[in-house]
């Protein structure tokens, strides 16, 4: 089930749960992404809307792997698994809890806007987000609201991996899933739109629930407010970025490009007008036809070892490559930038154009998962000068309404057994406008780890791009 964006699945999560507008029920939403999905639930069902407040606590040295997550009322969950496997200091991951629980009264302070928070006691309180990925912070939201004194806890969301809604029974009364998808990889994959939601929408939304229920959505049931946060840190904006690295001093915002042509290894490319700095890592062989710039997918960065494979043979057979972050470490700390394709296809455009200019060479894109579909949007744009576009179990789909405007000519590569993936890519090819061919690797699986699978891959691109330079 693909949802249009995170009122849509709203909508339709509301409709699931009309029996449940007997039993005086709450909705709670995980700012932020899970708010305006929560907001059409409380909608539907006629109930109050607050926010459930807890926070992701993360290792330090990789703040997107969580160890556990904190909430209101002294919630606490641990993942001693992953603590023992991190082998970080306790008093590291102690500073960390601290930071995020000042974290969780400033969000409280932010979004409530001094409104009470709304009495949980005695209540079906519906918890809401936008989908589950490891189930650790619905987990620790649920556990908030049974602290706060819930009689019955519901856990709704539109989508999560098949095992996690039965892991979180038992956290949960009940737990209500729209979707189940066996080729889950990540949240933002089943929406069309997964845009981050900002602060001011989640602040706007709940003033627009408390107004249409009266000034005390609760009545008298409202209790003092206490500490609370979202489930994922600060998007992070676009920041200071990163210093200019090995690639040599950049130019200033605005500046021309240095006419030098850049050697190989890594350097640091500017985007967004000169204030974010993406690491990249750039090899072009003496006589490249191409240079293939490579979009990675949800969860991985330009150390993935598939794309390097693939990168590998195209190098070994003359191409230049490039591979880079499309984020900053800061801002891959909101999952939500993972899967804001505008952004991500913006920026893989200036990096595109920065190749262009330095190595004076045409430029291809390779794109895996979500990246295939920031490839497709990015060479979708009017002045897009791309040879060729190759998309790796990609999500084309994700491109939108932009497909039909791609003009390069695109190859689709998706495995045998990836039949959600298959699916959705083959109601993608069907909209695009350009030359285009749709390949299924026999038995392999969304990563291609099967033995030959990504050799197939490799040498599949690599024909692409020669018949396309």
């Amino acid at each position: 089930m693909l949802f249009t964006d995170r009122a849509d699945a709203g909508r339709r999560l509301g409709a699931r749960l009309q029996d449940l507008r007997t039993q005086d029920p709450v909705v709670v939403g995980l700012p932020r992404g899970g708010v305006p999905v929560a907001y059409e639930v409380a909608g539907a069902l006629g109930a109050p809307l607050d926010v459930i407040l807890v926070r992701k606590l993360g290792v330090p040295y990789h703040r997107e792997l969580g160890f556990g997550a904190i909430g209101e009322g002294g919630a606490r969950v641990i993942h001693d698994d992953i603590v023992r496997m991190s082998r970080v200091d306790e008093d590291d991951l102690a500073e960390v809890e601290r930071s995020e629980a000042a974290e969780l009264a400033r969000q409280a302070r932010r979004f409530r806007g001094g409104r009470p928070r709304v009495d949980l006691r005695d209540r079906t309180v519906v918890v809401v987000d936008d989908g589950i990925a490891t189930g650790a912070t619905a987990e620790a939201a649920c556990r908030v609201a049974r602290a706060q004194g819930a009689r019955r806890v519901v856990l709704a969301v539109p989508v999560a991996p098949p095992g996690a809604a039965g892991a979180l029974r038992e956290q949960a009364d009940e737990v209500v899933c729209l979707s189940t998808p066996e080729s889950f990889f990540a949240v933002g994959e089943w929406y069309q739109d997964f845009d981050q939601t900002p602060d001011e929408t989640v602040i706007e939304l709940l003033a627009r629930a408390s107004a249409a229920l009266g000034a005390d959505p609760a009545g008298d049931r409202a209790a003092a407010g206490g500490p609370g946060g979202d489930h994922a840190p600060d998007a992070g904006g676009h920041g200071e970025g990163l210093a200019p690295g090995a690639g040599g001093p950049g130019p200033a915002a605005g500046g021309p490009m240095a006419a030098e042509r850049p050697a190989d290894g890594e350097h640091r490319i500017p985007v967004e007008d000169g204030t974010v700095w993406l690491p990249g890592d750039l090899l072009v062989p003496e006589h490249a036809p191409l240079v293939v710039v490579f979009a990675h997918g949800s969860g991985s960065s330009r150390r993935s070892p598939r794309n390097r494979e693939v990168a590998r043979t195209l190098s070994t057979a003359g191409f230049g490559t490039l591979l880079f972050d499309l984020l900053t470490p800061e801002e891959e700390i909101d999952r939500t930038n993972v899967f804001d394709i505008g952004t991500l296809a913006r920026r893989l455009g200036e990096v595109s154009h920065w190749a262009r200019l330095r190595l004076r060479l045409p430029v291809g894109y390779f794109g895996a998962s979500t990246g295939a579909a920031a490839a497709l949007r990015a060479a979708a744009e009017p002045d897009a000068e791309v040879s060729a576009v190759v998309s790796r179990g990609g999500r084309p789909d994700l491109a939108g309404d932009r497909l039909g405007a791609v003009r390069a000519p695109t190859l689709l590569i998706v495995g045998g057994r990836d039949e959600t993936v298959l699916d959705l890519n083959r109601q993608a090819q069907a909209r695009l406008r350009c030359e285009n061919d749709l390949a299924v690797v026999p038995g392999a699986g969304h990563l291609f780890e099967e033995p030959g699978a990504l050799r197939a891959v490799s040498d599949l691109a690599l024909e692409w791009f020669r018949a396309h330079p």
